[in-house]
């Protein structure tokens, strides 16, 4: 089946169907106009050169799932449009994808276009606060797991959308079969409590692993440079993944993409101070919500020690997970099915 064989098929100006995507946050302004589109491409490239000479992190995680979802589209053939503000008000029945931070709904509020959010922010789940859930341009809101989109259905009855960035499989090599410095990478990405999570979870980790003559290396999440991340992983034989609860987990993905291994720290217990005002205390979440066997394995501090030697004994295909489950092209179909339905919504409501 091809993308446009549907009754309501896609625009095509001969170079794949037309998708319209919008994003504005930090690394990219959702600007009208020559003069707006000038000044975005300049703060971009100035932005991403300057963090990029301090060895900060070049982007943030909404517009790495933003260029996750491009590429996607591309890879499926499509004709993406970032911020075409001209096209979407040429065809303001047609839909339009809108991505990033809170700051992108004011800049396309002008915009009749019917309309998906996501990947990005678009409020907290909060009667007072959503506000963008009683906007019918809003048909879809997007997600990136399962237990994400079940925090917000209360609110967005009916229009949540699970939809994790896709990962370019073929862009990671096989570090697998690199030759190896380290047991371990380990990818400390506590957020919340730190200073008694370090002791409780970090130097437990530690411990053991001087305990057993494990040898390791490790990054921190917000403080390293992704080259410094990416040499880690060909250093090291898996990945030890310290995190309290993600909605996606790139970073972790990105190993996974490469065939290394991963010890992922899971407790299934939301942390952050927000969220745990909407849900109930029994309310699961987890730390790797794309992961199975074939990963590695899951442990909660408690169990460290016996799932680190259950994992050293274990025979892993990482690499084959991701290409069976986030690959571009199959993301890139099940984005571009949904914004195709809102061509059949948008017939029929009129």
């Amino acid at each position: 089946m091809t993308i446009n064989s549907y009754k309501y098929p896609l625009m095509d100006f001969g170079k794949g169907p037309v998708v319209l995507l919008f994003f504005d946050g930090y690394d990219l302004h959702a600007r009208d106009g020559f003069i707006g589109k000038v000044q975005s491409w300049l703060h971009h490239r100035l932005r991403n050169t300057k963090r990029r000479l301090y060895k900060q992190q070049p982007y943030t995680g909404f517009y790495v799932a933003f260029i996750g979802l491009v590429n996607s589209l591309k890879a499926i053939g499509c004709d993406v449009r970032v911020n075409d503000f001209k096209l979407a008000k040429r065809y303001p029945d047609y839909p339009i994808g809108v991505a990033g931070y809170p700051s992108i709904l004011s800049r396309v509020d002008r915009l009749k276009n019917p309309r998906i959010f996501g990947p990005g922010d678009f409020g907290f789940p909060r009667e007072d606060d959503l506000d963008v859930s009683k906007d019918s341009r809003y048909r879809y809101f997007i997600q990136p797991c399962d237990w994400f989109c079940q925090m917000y259905e209360p609110f967005c009855s009916g229009r949540m959308f699970r939809w994790p960035a896709g990962i370019d499989v073929e862009s990671f090599q096989d570090l697998s079969i690199r030759p190896k410095k380290y047991d371990f990478l380990i990818y400390d990405k506590i957020r919340w409590h730190r200073e008694t999570e370090e002791d409780r979870v970090l130097s437990r980790i530690l411990n053991y692993l001087d305990k057993k003559g494990l040898t390791y290396t490790s990054v921190r999440y917000g403080q390293h440079h992704y080259n410094d991340f990416m040499q880690g992983l060909s250093d090291s034989k898996a990945m030890i993944f310290v995190c309290e609860h993600e909605t996606q987990g790139l970073a972790c993905q990105e190993a996974l993409a490469s065939n290394i291994p991963v010890l992922a720290w899971d407790e299934g217990k939301l942390v952050d101070p927000e969220l745990k005002k909407l849900v109930s205390n029994e309310f699961v979440v987890s730390s790797v919500p794309y992961f199975n066997d074939s990963c590695g394995t899951r442990f909660t501090i408690d169990e460290f020690e016996s799932c680190c030697d259950e994992f050293l004994q274990g025979n892993f295909l990482p690499r084959d997970f991701i290409q069976g489950n986030l690959s571009l092209s199959k993301l890139g179909m099940l984005y571009i099915n949904k914004y195709k339905s809102l061509l059949r919504k948008n017939d029929e409501s009129h």
